[in-house]
């Protein structure tokens, strides 16, 4: 055949490159080069939900948009998940969290701590705060006797993500870092495909992050990650699922790492003439690509982003809106505000082998969705997040991939490729099991990518090539 392109299962992929033989499973092949890398390697097969003969039960530490979609896991499968407890210091948030989820009043909470002093009344706790309260909460939990579910990123510096990682080998608990692109479709069969031997020996990666320029402004521009210090570094906050993929991918340490990057666009001097301080009063902000009524008004980013918990009517909405537009930081001009994360960074990665990766983040497109390319000796791959066509050097066959998986029921509506609902599933099956090899993000296995994270941030402030260190 010459360079048709057809679609055609993974499975299906690889027999016809001559990978697997016809009764052989690529579980089989995959588990061959377990022992080159930390994390359990899993097939991409459809897999069931595991029966319980009770749904586990969790306290969710933050109602925000995180919080609300592992909640909403609850009540797709309240089989498996049982939300019984809630602790968010907005009023209105947390009425509406408890309504949805019947929460009954005594375990309604404002703040984590006032969790923690209850003896354990569960047996999960979803960590789905701010950054900076990952750290200590996730300490105390432990100490508590809860498994618990840790949005990324672990913690805020290096030194706390180690410490975490330390208290839970001390206290034999699970704890599922919410790397949620790990058990995307996607990345599952581009990692089985790399491990199988399809690509021969994997040589390099180019992967690329574009974050749309609303998704940039309305969270690292004027949002809670807009300052670095009172967060995360944005390669940490938005991006380490991205060096934990590459990691994960690849499947060997990573050696070296070096960054380049600034905040070169949203800052004071780039302000249009006339602008000021605030869209709502801005005689020039109809000309701007960046104002916040054209965003969240006119071009209808969702308002409920904006607001604390959901107004009833969409009139409540917009007037909650407006309010906080004219108070609070997302009705701030972008070029004068105090953000300190730059909108580019390029990061270039030596992995144990001689294996390079670079990996791009940009925050200035008009458009989402990571794209990667894999480059081995016997073929290559390239793919949008979506789709991937796999190109074997040899035969000159071109192999498109599409997902087809079916194992969790609305998966296309589960964020981050699907991988949202089938990590809280894999979680939910680890505790439920006491079995942390279920999971693959694992801490120990999610630790790595993180100091490559810390590292990076390091080498780009500093203008030095960084060694990584575990």
């Amino acid at each position: 055949m010459s360079d048709k392109t057809h679609f055609m299962s993974r499975r299906e992929a690889l027999k016809a490159l001559g990978v697997i033989a016809g009764g052989t499973s690529l579980a089989l092949a995959a588990g061959a080069n377990a022992a080159q890398d930390d994390t359990a390697v899993r097939t991409s097969k459809p897999r069931e939900m595991l029966k319980l003969d009770h749904p586990l039960t969790a306290i969710t530490m933050g109602a925000g948009r995180r919080g609300y979609i592992y909640g909403k896991y609850g009540t797709e499968y309240p089989d498996q998940l049982d939300i019984v407890g809630v602790a968010e210091p907005l009023p209105n948030r947390r009425a509406i969290y408890s309504k949805t989820h019947a929460i009954p009043a005594e375990n309604q909470f404002v703040t984590w701590e006032h969790v923690l002093e209850r003896p354990k009344f569960a047996d999960v706790v979803i960590i789905s705060m701010p950054d900076h309260l990952h750290h200590q909460p996730c300490l105390q939990a432990l100490d508590a006797g809860y498994d618990v579910l840790l949005e990324k990123p672990i913690a805020q510096s290096e030194q706390e993500c180690r410490e975490v990682l330390a208290k839970t080998e001390e206290t034999g608990k699970i704890v599922g870092i919410a790397h949620v692109l790990r058990y995307a479709p996607y990345f599952v069969e581009l990692r089985d495909i790399v491990r199988s031997g399809a690509l021969g020996k994997v040589v390099s990666i180019q992967h690329l992050e574009p974050i749309s320029f609303r998704h940039m402004n309305h969270s690292y521009v004027r949002g809670n990650w807009h300052n670095s210090k009172e967060s995360t570094p944005i390669l940490l906050g938005k991006s380490c699922h991205d060096l934990d993929i590459l990691r994960w991918i690849i499947g060997k340490p990573c050696k070296r790492i070096v960054a380049f990057g600034r905040q070169s666009f949203y800052t004071e001097e780039n302000a249009p003439e006339g602008s000021t301080a605030r869209c709502l009063d801005c005689k020039v902000e109809q000309e701007c690509a960046f104002s916040a009524l054209k965003v969240y008004l006119r071009e209808g980013y969702p308002i409920g982003r904006l607001v604390d918990g959901e107004p009833e009517t969409s009139e409540g909405k917009r007037a909650a809106a407006l309010n906080l537009m004219r108070t609070g930081n997302y009705g701030r001009c972008v070029f004068r505000m105090d953000n300190d994360q730059p909108e580019h960074i390029v990061t270039s990665m030596e992995f144990e082998g001689g294996i390079t990766a670079n990996f791009s983040m940009e925050g200035l497109c008009s458009y989402g969705g990571r794209r990667t390319r894999i480059m081995g000796t016997r073929g290559d791959i390239v793919g949008d997040m979506k789709t991937f066509t796999h190109a074997d050097f040899l035969t000159g066959k071109k192999i498109r991939w599409k997902n087809t998986t079916k194992d969790v029921e609305g998966y296309e509506n589960s964020g981050h490729g699907g991988g949202d609902n089938r990590f809280i599933r894999d979680f939910v099956e680890a505790v439920y099991k006491q079995d942390s090899t279920v999971l693959t993000s694992t801490v120990k296995a999610s630790v790595e990518s993180h100091v490559m994270g810390y590292r990076a941030e390091k080498s780009r402030l500093n203008g030095t090539v960084e060694d990584v260190v575990m």
